[in-house]
């Protein structure tokens, strides 16, 4: 195996026998494969669409194949052979549709280089068979240019992220054509651009498509749980049978809670469900009892503790304890070899009995692990209706400056430089977070500017949008060129690829001097290193007094 699209990969390097986050070497190698299967649903794709044929299965297929490779989505090999076999079917099913209209509109038959990915053959769908094809497709099998290669991952990885955001709105009801068509244009470039203008150029449309991604969930998600409000969330516990559910769908949230009603069950949020809590929405249902637990790679000792049985929606999972193990479920996308699943919808909801049942039978409620309430739901709507009132506090000197700390949090020592960074900015400065990093200060008392919460959090890493929204917001009212003309510094915590893809979507934008960290990404090659530096003044982030005297002076 060869995989470094996450920021714990071994020694900066790359993760070859198995992977810091759990993923053994088959489960690599499969994703691989999923990988160049979906660029050869790209390659016929985005043909057909040329000729007005658009397949919603493939589009689908190729959305959700991208987010199951996420870090800490499915380890269940089984999963990616089936996610595999079935995607061949419909690449081969398009195959034929498109070369049968080919044919009738030009009265002739396609000619076009057919790329391997796009047509390859197999005499069995055994895990020996497929393991033997993964081998030879993976991220370093081909001999291109290391740029090129960089570049290429970079947006691989991005276009995960996005895909991630797609799904999520696509499972509301909502989607975007567009969105579909860049990234099977994207994959399909993938497999043929071997230059580094060509591909860089890629990159960056990548970020550019992608902020319509991240406004269409924002849009999926407040059309139809309501516009977040603050909200003081509960982080202690209650007496009776628990459900703890983390992740991100809250689609599965509305689904479960739904089901609870009136059964005497409590239903806690964990990680990145925590902003749940702020929706209008969810506020209707009275087990909805609040949050419980930190960040995602404290989950051992925290599932431990909970007693009652979980479900993990999205990425996040870590290998459970056999201890636990037999409480955990999982749904949609993510997977673990001998975990319950939970199917997908096949009418309105999915079915949580299974998991209601043992909450009922377990009928012991968590260990309190801590207590007390903490300040959520400042989200676009929220922010931008204060923008006014925000504005007339920095005119008058009450805030000096914004700091961005968003992204995700790890389970690295590195991390506490963004504990020590909170507790050490000027008191009238105002933190704008979102995703799962707030959990290294999101608990703290840094107390309020004139009853504003200086830890402002949007809420999910899906949320990002926000800040984006929140930044143009204030730069027109300034009257300012761009947002690097704005007190505002970003310094960004990074783990998987979702956060990629919102630096690369920050980048698109032309924001500069973005501080990076804990580490810089082992798939960005010394030369594009070099190219982000000179184009966005992008930095690693080091001492922390070193970096907040820099940033206060907007550097």
């Amino acid at each position: 195996m060869f995989c470094y699209q996450c920021e714990e990969t071994l020694n900066g390097k790359g993760c070859t026998k198995v992977g810091v986050c759990g993923k053994k070497d088959d489960v690599a190698t499969l994703q691989d494969l999923l990988i160049y299967t979906l660029k050869g649903i790209s390659f016929w794709a985005s043909r057909s669409r040329k000729l007005g044929l658009v397949d919603e299965k493939a589009d689908l297929a190729i959305i959700k194949g991208l987010f199951a490779t996420v870090t800490n989505v499915n380890f269940d090999p089984s999963r990616f052979v089936e996610y595999i076999k079935e995607d061949l079917e419909i690449r081969d099913n398009l195959k034929e549709k498109f070369l049968n209209a080919y044919k009738k509109r030009y009265s002739k038959d396609f000619k076009e280089d057919i790329p391997d990915c796009a047509n390859w053959k197999l005499k069995d769908f055994s895990k020996e068979t497929l393991l033997s094809k993964g081998a030879d497709v993976g991220i370093l099998s081909d001999k291109i240019d290391e740029d090129v290669r960089s570049l290429r991952e970079f947006m691989i990885i991005s276009l995960k992220g996005m895909a991630a955001y797609m799904d999520h709105a696509y499972i509301l009801g909502f989607k975007d054509d567009e969105l579909f068509a860049f990234v099977e244009e994207a994959l399909d470039a993938s497999v043929r651009i071997k230059d580094v203008n060509t591909m860089f150029d890629y990159v960056v449309r990548t970020g550019k498509v992608g902020l319509k991604a991240m406004e269409l969930l924002d849009r999926a998600n407040t059309s139809h749980y309501g516009n977040p409000e603050p909200t003081m969330v509960n982080i202690g516990v209650r007496p009776g049978p628990a459900i703890l559910i983390s992740g991100h769908d809250l689609k599965d949230l509305e689904d479960l809670l739904d089901q609870t009603k009136g059964t005497g069950v409590n239903v806690y949020t964990h990680g990145e469900m925590l902003p749940a809590n702020a929706y209008p929405y969810f506020k209707r249902y009275d087990n909805l009892v609040g949050n419980y637990g930190n960040s995602w790679w404290m989950q051992n000792k925290e599932f431990e503790s909970f007693n009652g049985p979980i479900i993990m929606t999205t990425n996040c999972l870590t290998p459970p304890s056999e201890s636990y193990k037999w409480r955990v479920f999982t749904t949609g996308l993510v997977g673990w070899p001998e975990v319950k699943h939970i199917p997908d919808r096949t009418g309105n909801q999915k079915d949580f009995s299974a998991v209601i049942k043992m909450a009922l039978e377990i009928g012991k409620g968590p260990t309190q692990i801590e207590s007390g309430k903490i300040p959520i739901g400042y989200a676009r709507n929220t922010v931008l209706e204060m923008a006014d009132t925000i504005t007339q506090m920095v005119r008058d000197g009450k805030i000096k400056r914004f700091f961005v700390l968003s992204g995700c949090d790890g389970r690295f020592k590195s991390r506490e430089y963004y504990t020590t960074l909170a507790t050490k900015l000027p008191k009238d400065t105002v933190i704008l977070t979102s995703g799962c990093a707030k959990y290294r200060y999101n608990k703290l008392d840094l107390g309020q500017i004139e009853g504003l919460p200086r830890i402002l959090d949007a809420g999910q890493c899906n949320d990002s949008y926000t800040w984006i929204a929140t930044a143009s917001k204030l730069a027109e009212i300034f009257g300012a060129e761009s947002v690097n003309d704005l007190p505002i510094s970003f310094d960004l915590a990074w783990y998987e690829q979702k956060a990629a893809f919102i630096l690369n979507v920050l980048l698109s934008l032309g924001v500069k001097n973005i501080r990076l960290g804990p580490t810089l990404p082992a798939f960005v090659s010394p030369n594009i290193l070099n190219v982000l530096v000179e184009k966005f003044q992008i930095k690693p982030n080091g001492n922390v007094d070193t970096d907040l005297e820099m940033m206060m002076q907007g550097k």
